[in-house]
């Protein structure tokens, strides 16, 4: 005899939503053809024609579900006490190679007849063993096999007076006097008032066909047992033994029957919107998760804008105001977790500027996070000045365009509460709105520490072609590798060009080298981006030209400040005449770029003797 006895647990799948609700309190199906019309079958739940309801067949890695139609009130609507119920019901587990099956059978109460987001193979599975068992009169335990193919007979009962729900198992018709599962549990706080009733199954890599012969259901009464006769016949099976010889005899997956209710405690628990220290620092409104699938259409991909660090864009119109939006949805595939998450909305909620995308508000569902943007109508600058634009930007607003990033970079750096590291400033980055001014967007990568403070030394993030020298030996970010990241960003949108153009000529590979080489050469205008038509200001074009290279530096003392590079580019503060190539510094004349805060002195940049 085996000593194992297997536990049943109950699971309810709930998905908030509002159905028609019955007042049919007893069901009683003796097979299911005469019933057709009132069950809900989806997946690969089918009703024969003997009138078998057959949740899976022998395919692969499958689910069915099949439900009563109607909902079945479960609650006093007054006192809000559950009421009693019973349900019975008579399965088989027919698997493809005896003794190897599919995942198992569930007995479900749900809001849902659907059941969205569930999955086949073990998602569906409760229990690892293939042996139950159930108790005879006389108190002696016999062995009950739930991949023998044979009808098994199944009780669950839940005394709403005792507070006390028990389960039991026969391969008969008689009802064990002994449950297999007894269980000591108020199911009011558990239970909606009103509800679906019905099975859920699945298989894996190995399969089965999970089969329910009859099912009577009950409330505040008890439910009515079957006579195995009275029954539909299960369809023969053929004789896979020599199968199982080559599948291997010593090896035995896990099939499970698992009956059960899945509790609304243990789904509202996860569920929950647990608030959480960093959610305390959020200024901006929380959308409900309705609220923000309804704006996107239920995030179809018509509305899909694009692709960020974390997840997908998807536009959306706020039902009640009609507001155009954009919302970053954080799916679970992502590499960051709730704690980077954290970081964006911490800091970005409560950043306030003209040239930063502005955070609306955000939502949270099972661990999954939502971010709702400002609205920008024309995209990101990548699209404008990069490959064939469908629009050319004017050298007018591409000059206005650089100068709005810099002023929203200066009061990350500078002028807000705390220094905000960017950390991937680049042309995607930078978003436009209807009257292309242009904003700084994706936090994702913000890197928060108290100014005045050593930045914490961490992987090293970004993109290729922005990301500063140091960064691969430090680790560590600052607002110098961040004036790096803007210095390569000056220079495509002068140029037209990526950072790294693999499809260039060699010597034009490196962006910043083929710009330092016409420089030498005298002739730094033909790095212009030859779309405007020669149509620019050349005195702006040298000036924005030479920034880029002085913030290009591979030496972060340098680079000038945000502050200064917004003085130079609002014509307060002359450019120094000579420009020190890339990878050369004069540490006595040069700008002292730290985080100290401290001004700096006028600096020279010279030419090298050699390259």
């Amino acid at each position: 005899m085996s000593q194992k006895l297997t536990l049943f647990l109950f699971l309810i799948f709930l998905a908030n939503q509002n159905h028609v609700l019955t007042q049919l309190d007893d069901l009683y199906f003796q097979g299911f053809n005469h019933v057709r019309n009132n069950m809900s079958l989806n997946g690969a739940a089918e009703i024969e024609k003997n009138g078998l309801l057959s949740l899976t067949n022998n395919s692969k890695s499958i689910l069915g579900h099949a439900f009563y139609s109607h909902q079945i009130k479960f609650k006093n609507s007054t006192s809000g006490k559950a009421f009693s119920f019973s349900t019975a019901f008579v399965f088989a587990v027919v698997p493809k190679y005896p003794n190897l099956g599919g995942h198992g059978l569930a007995f479900t109460l749900s809001t849902s007849n659907e059941l969205p987001g569930a999955f086949p193979r073990k998602y569906l599975g409760l229990l690892n063993t293939t042996v139950a068992a159930y108790f005879l009169l006389n108190s002696e335990k016999e062995e009950l096999d739930l991949t023998s193919g044979n009808p098994i007979q199944a009780w669950v009962d839940y005394d709403s007076v005792k507070n006390q729900l028990e389960v039991r198992l026969s391969p008969s018709s008689t009802k064990p006097i002994y449950p297999i599962l007894s269980i000591d549990i108020d199911l009011s706080s558990i239970l909606n008032d009103s509800m679906y009733v019905g099975f859920s199954s699945s298989t894996g890599m190995l399969t089965s066909t999970h089969y329910v012969l009859g099912w009577s259901f009950s409330v505040n009464g008890e439910a009515k047992s079957f006579s195995m006769s009275s029954l539909p016949s299960l369809p023969e099976t053929k004789d896979l033994l020599v199968l199982v010889v080559c599948v291997s005899v010593g090896s035995t997956f896990v099939i499970i029957l698992g009956i059960a209710v899945s509790f609304y405690l243990v789904r509202k628990i996860k569920d929950a919107d647990m608030i959480e220290g960093w959610e305390l620092q959020v200024g901006p409104r929380r959308f409900s998760y309705q609220e923000l699938r309804e704006a996107t259409r239920g995030f179809r991909e018509k509305e899909l804008l694009g692709f960020g660090g974390f997840g997908k864009v998807y536009k959306g119109t706020l039902p009640n105001c009609g507001t155009p939006i954009a919302v970053k949805r954080f799916c679970h595939e992502s590499k960051q977790g709730l704690r980077e998450f954290s970081t964006e909305i911490a800091s970005i909620g409560r950043l306030r500027h003209k040239n930063l995308v502005r955070l609306l508000g955000w939502s949270r569902l099972r661990g999954e996070l939502l971010l709702v943007y400002d609205f920008m109508p024309n995209g990101s600058l990548d699209k404008y000045i990069f490959e064939e634009p469908k629009t050319i930007l004017k050298w007018e607003q591409r000059f206005k365009i650089v100068k709005d990033v810099a002023s929203g970079l200066l009061y990350l750096h500078e002028e807000w509460e705390q220094t905000v590291i960017h950390r991937d400033i680049k042309a995607g980055n930078v978003l436009l709105d209807s009257e292309l001014n242009g904003r700084l967007g994706d936090f994702g990568l913000a890197k928060l520490y108290e100014r005045g403070s050593n930045p914490i030394t961490t992987k090293v993030v970004g993109t290729l072609g922005y990301l500063a020298p140091e960064l691969t030996k430090t680790g560590k970010p600052t607002t110098s590798s961040d004036v790096f990241a803007f210095g390569a960003l000056l220079l495509e949108v002068i140029c037209g060009r990526r950072p790294i153009e693999p499809k260039a000529l060699p010597e034009e590979l490196i962006l910043v080298d083929w710009v330092w080489d016409k420089w030498k050469s005298g002739a730094i205008l033909d790095v212009v981006d030859p779309r405007l038509n020669g149509e620019f200001d050349e005195t702006e074009a040298v000036l924005l030209l030479k920034l880029g290279l002085m913030c290009s530096n591979y030496v972060p003392r340098a680079r000038p400040l945000m502050r200064k590079i917004v003085r130079y580019l609002e014509g307060e503060v002359a450019l120094p005449e000579l420009v020190a190539a890339p990878d050369v510094y004069d540490g006595e004349n040069a700008d002292a770029n730290t985080d100290s805060g401290d001004e700096c002195k006028d600096h020279m940049y010279f030419y090298p003797q050699s390259t």
